[in-house]
């Protein structure tokens, strides 16, 4: 373990008061972190080729499919019409765009005005440059807890998982990532308004950004009650945190006519939260679909209990609280949605506290069968991912 002061308290009770490190020159840091952010840049761009060479008709251009489909559209129309655009549902239903949170969408808008690129060609500098950001805040706080090899192995993995191509698509998950990933970090070395207003940004971005602020109102709340941490700096934190998810939600309510407007939303989406009864039915569908139904629905199982073992190696392995209730929120919210089942996979990329387990494990092994484990995940990924991406496949 580094030999940094870790958070104010560890799912093992109470700890020592954090404390920032000392700084080091940022091109220390850097080449520190350069194995991690060139692994992780090149499984991406593996990705990105494999996708390319696989995408052959128009309808399937790379661009196209990383920009101009699903949510991705809904953030451009975000830009160029602001929050006034519905679309009324073959069902009936009126979807709006009030369910799309706004730093991305502001950030295309920003980029595109100060440069020639489109708002779709915006948020794909913004995925890319966010990614980056986010696997070199998965380094570090990898590094900080458990050493750097560890780090690096954690930002590789991320890098790595089935559906990472979304990493490179114009959506918010990357953007996200980075800022929860930089909002936790800041939390666990003791920089209690950094962390909040990371925090506010996070909650900015995806309606999970409640996960970093129940992360660090709880850590927060602890700290005040033992007396770790300066007082005031504790309460800024927690005072910053939920500004960006609360103030979104409060917006919305206000534009909808009512406190719970956001959530009205949601639902004409069809999305809410029933503690996962709507996927448990899909599942259990799948048990009495003929076919390979059967099949389908043991998988799925084996996908539940994945995340369950990985959280349950976690809180063996004693990770610090903040990442605990992190990954635990970031978990229950994905697999307890009533929304779309083959989003998921996508919903759960934030977790990656989850990933830590197998991290260590991989900074553990020699480098030889870390490296052939780690190559093995990318070509899978990169491959799934093309599948996945371009319709050949299911979600």
């Amino acid at each position: 373990m580094s030999e940094a002061v870790l958070p104010l308290r560890t799912a093992s009770g109470p700890g020592p008061e954090a404390a920032p490190r000392a700084p080091r020159p940022f091109a220390a840091r850097l080449r520190a972190a350069a194995p991690a952010l060139l692994g992780y840049a090149a499984i991406r761009a593996l990705g990105l080729l494999v996708l390319a060479l696989w995408s052959a008709s128009p309808a399937k251009d790379l661009r196209v499919l990383l920009s101009q489909r699903w949510d991705a559209l809904w953030y451009v129309r975000v830009v160029e019409h602001g929050y006034d655009f519905t679309l009324r549902a073959p069902d009936g239903r009126i979807l709006s765009d009030l369910a799309f949170f706004p730093l991305l969408p502001a950030l295309e808008s920003a980029l595109s005005r100060l440069t020639a690129l489109t708002p779709g060609d915006a948020g794909l500098l913004v995925s890319a440059l966010a990614s980056l950001a986010a696997a070199a805040g998965l380094y570090a706080v990898g590094e900080l807890l458990h050493g750097r090899r560890a780090g690096i192995a954690l930002a590789l993995l991320w890098g790595a998982l089935p559906v990472a191509v979304v990493q490179s698509m114009a959506y918010s998950e990357s953007l996200f990532t980075a800022l929860a990933v930089w909002s936790l970090y800041a939390l666990l070395t003791g920089r209690w308004i950094g962390a909040g207003v990371l925090c506010a940004l996070a909650g900015l971005t995806r309606p999970i950004g409640v996960a970093v602020v129940a992360a660090i109102w709880l850590t927060g709340l602890l700290a005040l009650r033992d007396g770790t941490g300066r007082r005031a700096r504790v309460l800024a934190g927690l005072a910053l945190a939920p500004l960006g998810w609360l103030g979104y939600l409060l917006w919305v309510g206000v534009r909808t006519g009512g406190p719970t407007g956001y959530f009205g939303v949601q639902a004409a989406w069809g999305n809410g939260f029933d503690a996962g009864l709507t996927f448990a039915r899909f599942i259990g569908a799948r048990f009495t679909a003929p076919g390979a139904g059967p099949l389908a629905g043991l998988a799925l199982c084996a996908g539940l209990a994945l995340p369950a073992w990985a959280f349950t190696l976690c809180v063996r392995a004693r990770q610090p609280l903040a990442l605990l209730v992190y990954a635990a929120v970031v978990v229950a919210l994905a697999l307890g949605a009533s929304g779309y089942i083959g989003s998921k996979p996508r919903l759960l990329l934030p977790a990656f506290p989850l990933l830590l387990p197998a991290a260590v494990a991989l900074a553990r092994a020699r480098t030889a069968r870390a490296a052939a484990v780690l190559a093995g995940l990318a070509a899978a990924s990169v491959l799934y991912g093309a599948v996945w991406l371009t319709g050949s496949g299911p979600p």
